[in-house]
């Protein structure tokens, strides 16, 4: 994806918003919005944006399971599968 080829003023999006937004919704992809020929904001289809929000926690999550194995904060996982079985069998 290139985002310079998805700029837009911000009059033309005021001007031409519905159309704009069928587009997003197309493509899937971000557009540049403009003010006085600098790049402002960043518009972006409901559903991408939720793939992206996705997509984020779960590399949050990775990042947090990394920082715990560095810290020695691991078991192998016969020792997982071990405390989940006494767990389910104290419930």
């Amino acid at each position: 994806m290139n985002l310079s080829t998805r700029v837009r003023s911000l009059s033309d999006f005021k001007a031409n918003a519905a159309e704009i937004l069928l587009d997003l919704e197309k493509r899937g992809e971000p557009l540049v919005i403009t003010q006085n020929g600098q790049a402002k904001a960043i518009l972006q289809d409901l559903g991408a944006y939720e793939k992206t929000q996705e997509s984020l926690a779960l590399l949050k999550i990775l990042a947090l399971g990394s920082r715990q194995v560095e810290a020695g904060k691991s078991m192998p996982l016969a020792g997982a599968a071990a405390r989940v079985k006494a767990k389910r069998a104290a419930a």
